[in-house]
């Protein structure tokens, strides 16, 4: 057992300990600890010799979990329907389930362009600018493909029909 393995093990139960305290999610407790073990060992270089080494880690893992809340409120809930047999819904609401299945349905009809800039400004709330940056596109071109991308799910909400192409000559 190195140096830093024989000083820093005796301290993981309370780390557990204060992690599930602050998450009450024995999971994503396991995750902040091991991120936080990870971080400590990085910049073990930089820490004072004569610094407490116990509150130090928690310094760290206190950070850790604020970063990790920052970081969920800004992406906000994420669920996965694809992976999804039925969207989800409340008990006794099948309207809303209704709209959701229709609105998925609906954005799997639109031209794949659109409905990437649909899912990454209205679903992900990015701007427009962060929007071209990630599709590698100008923001006019976000902006162009929004607008039609709103009016193509708005249409195929409305009469259940994308609107084909004619071809013009």
């Amino acid at each position: 057992m190195n140096e830093i393995e024989a000083l820093i093990q005796p301290k993981i139960p309370a780390l557990r300990r204060y992690a599930f305290a602050l998450t009450r999610d024995n999971d994503l407790a396991d995750d902040l600890v091991q991120d936080c073990l990870e971080h400590a060992v990085r910049r073990w270089h930089i820490r004072a010799a004569d610094e407490n080494l116990r509150a130090w880690l928690f310094a760290i893992l206190h950070n850790v979990f604020i970063s990790h809340v920052r970081y969920c409120s800004r992406r906000g809930a994420q669920v996965d329907f694809t992976c999804m047999e039925d969207p989800p819904s409340r008990d006794g609401v099948q309207e809303r389930r209704l709209e959701v299945r229709d609105a998925l349905s609906g954005l799997a009809q639109l031209p794949a362009e659109q409905r990437d800039v649909l899912l990454l400004v209205g679903v992900e709330e990015m701007s427009y600018a962060e929007a071209a940056q990630v599709l590698g596109i100008p923001i006019g071109t976000v902006m162009s493909r929004l607008s039609r991308g709103r009016e193509g799910l708005r249409r195929i909400l409305e009469t259940g029909q994308a609107e084909t192409l004619r071809s013009v000559k």
